[in-house]
């Protein structure tokens, strides 16, 4: 009898050991494009690939705030139909840009979208050269202020001004994605689309999410590069170096507006990456506001807001690439 009950108790064991064996954890990797851009996900989980839950996600944020998709509510919206009843993805993109806009002044600014249209940079292509009369003419309908979401619907106080997402929404598909794995109870994730970037816990050898990142003072030496640990934060990284054209009498224009002026020109700031602990989408506003603010009024903002380190690089006038840096790197 007693061999009976040892026998029976170690068919028991081995399959609670099989079970957990099976049940050991995964490395997924995810890959794609949406937004325009490409995307790279991993995370650690038992059996389940969420590629399908992904992409009805991606759907829904396009459909919502995708100026590049005619039948978005976003592009209905700027189309003048002021009939729509936005859904919770909007009205929390929106009312973050509000939060946001606020925070840095203006210079993060979703009204923009005439303005980059205008240059070249949006859905439309126009690529104009603008005067300084019709830039001016065109300021009068830049302003989130000038816009409200009241019962669901977006009021604009000029039927001609158009909004545009694309300067945060990368970051806030980031932070959808990853509230869907909180919601799973995965706890180990990078998630990176387009460059910006958003992790949790750890990689599979519980080694911290590092990326590496070009360091342009010393590209040219060997190796050239330096490490960020992410683990439990959010990256996003705007420049201009890359998204800029020459115009036919050889002006150039960057994709980065100020909301102020209206121009599409340079600052002395080259590139902001902006990394804290706080959502993606957040960031992602941020390093596209730092841009448009230069150096001198980052820093200024930077003190009242320790819970963003930056990597910032800029040109002296002397044409010279320097960093400026809160971020200690690891």
């Amino acid at each position: 009898m007693k061999l009976k009950k040892i026998v029976a108790f170690l068919i028991v064991l081995s399959i609670l050991t099989a079970c957990k064996q099976e049940l050991k954890k995964k490395d997924y990797t995810l890959q794609g494009l949406v937004f325009g851009t490409s995307y790279k996900i991993t995370y650690l989980e038992t059996a389940s690939n969420y590629q399908n839950s992904l992409d009805s996600l991606f759907l829904l944020i396009n459909t919502s705030t995708s100026t590049y998709i005619s039948t978005s509510d976003i592009s209905k919206i700027n189309n003048g139909d002021s009939t729509i009843i936005v859904d919770a993805i909007f009205s929390e993109v929106f009312q973050k840009s509000k939060r946001i806009y606020k925070e840095t002044d203006g210079y993060f600014d979703p009204t923009l979208g005439n303005l980059v249209n205008a240059y070249g940079f949006g859905p439309k292509k126009e690529i104009n050269n603008l005067t300084d009369e019709e830039i001016k003419a065109q300021l009068q309908f830049v302003g989130l202020d000038k816009v409200s979401l009241i019962k669901g619907k977006i009021i604009k106080q000029d039927q001609k001004i158009y909004l545009d997402f694309n300067s945060i929404a990368k970051g806030f598909a980031i932070d959808i994605v990853a509230r869907f794995f909180d919601e799973k109870k995965i706890e180990n994730y990078l998630i990176e689309i387009g460059g910006e970037i958003r992790a949790k816990g750890s990689k599979k050898n519980q080694k911290p999410w590092l990326i590496r990142v070009v360091d342009p003072k010393s590209a040219d030496e060997n190796g050239g590069f330096k490490n960020i640990n992410l683990s439990n934060k959010s990256m996003a990284t705007s420049g201009n170096y890359r998204k800029f054209r020459i115009a036919a009498d050889g002006k150039k224009y960057v994709h980065t507006i100020n909301s102020k002026t209206g121009f599409a020109t340079e600052s002395n700031l080259l590139s902001a990456s902006v990394i804290a602990s706080i959502d993606c989408a957040d960031v992602d506003a941020y390093a596209t506001a730092f841009m448009a603010m230069g150096l001198e009024r980052t820093k200024e903002f930077l003190k009242n807001h320790p819970e963003i380190e930056v990597i910032l690089l800029f040109s002296t006038t002397e044409g010279i690439i320097e960093e400026y840096a809160t971020y200690t790197f690891r």
